[in-house]
């Protein structure tokens, strides 16, 4: 969000100042142009922002990211599914990055406290509502992308919980010869293939260290407009199952496909993404 720091003044004493973070910068804008455009008659879609972080993995992502870590969870607009609160000072730097500042300055602006809430709650109604309670929610025109070397090992854990709030694609040191993601599935077809593939997870337990940690959630992946998408499987999905369940033992896959040839890489396996879903959705346990 932002960090406290002292000021040293002439006359010695010492003040401090609060400087906002890259984040909330981002934030401020992406909520300044939706704002703007709401404004308009009829409404036009916002301006973008989009936010890059370089290198995630190479510090305690989810330390850092704070109470902003609940953000990440996202609702088909596009809108935070839930909000989280603001202190005063973040608040304040907010809306001041947002250029209407002056609304929180109740005393030299309205005669109470009472006075400059009924100005925000004016000023924020409908889609940011919460701002005039002091809350954020990452709005639809704001995007987070982030970039990870995986063969960099950092001292830092990435825990499941951070990476499954995050969309995902695995970029292949032959990039010019990409593999075709397997076709997208609707609600119900996804529902029946995590069954199967939970099934099939759990044949393995006696490899699969804390199996029931393992398992995949109907949400996992979240559908849109009712499907979800083949390239999500092809990187998030699959991208799991190699880092986090099948670690131990990549074996278990290898046999699973039968073609007596060995995955060596990620890249190896996510190029059997549309068969290794075929293979699951026709698997019968045996």
């Amino acid at each position: 969000m932002g960090r406290l720091m002292p000021l040293s003044q002439p006359d010695g004493r010492v003040s401090y100042r609060y400087y906002p973070g890259h984040f909330m910068r981002a934030l401020a804008k992406a909520l300044s142009y939706h704002h703007e455009a709401i404004q308009v008659n009829p409404p036009v879609p916002p301006k973008e922002v989009l936010l890059v972080i370089d290198e995630i993995n190479r510090g305690n992502s989810a330390a850092i990211f704070g109470t902003a870590f609940q953000l990440l969870d996202r609702r088909e607009d596009g809108w935070s599914s839930y909000d989280v609160d603001l202190s005063e000072m973040e608040h304040d730097a907010l809306l001041q990055m947002m250029g209407v500042h002056q609304c929180i300055r109740y005393p030299s602006m309205y005669e109470s406290e009472k006075e400059g809430r009924k100005k925000l709650n004016e000023l924020f109604a409908g889609d940011l509502d919460f701002l005039a309670e002091r809350k954020i929610k990452l709005p639809p025109n704001l995007r987070l992308a982030g970039t990870m070397n995986t063969s960099d090992e950092s001292i830092y854990y990435m825990d499941s919980a951070f990476k499954r709030r995050w969309s995902w694609e695995y970029v292949p040191i032959d990039n010019g010869n990409p593999c075709s993601p397997p076709d997208d599935l609707n609600e119900d077809s996804w529902r029946a293939f995590v069954r199967k593939l939970n099934a099939f997870i759990l044949s393995h337990a006696a490899s699969i260290r804390k199996v029931e940690d393992k398992l995949i959630g109907y949400y996992f992946i979240r559908t849109r407009k009712g499907v979800v998408a083949g390239s999500e499987i092809q990187n998030k999905l699959m991208f799991f199952l190699w880092d986090t369940v099948f670690i131990r033992d990549k074996r278990l896959l290898e046999q699973f496909f039968g073609d007596n040839k060995e995955l060596k890489t990620f890249g190896d396996f996510s190029a059997k993404s549309a068969l290794f879903v075929e293979r699951i959705q026709a698997w019968s346990g045996k």
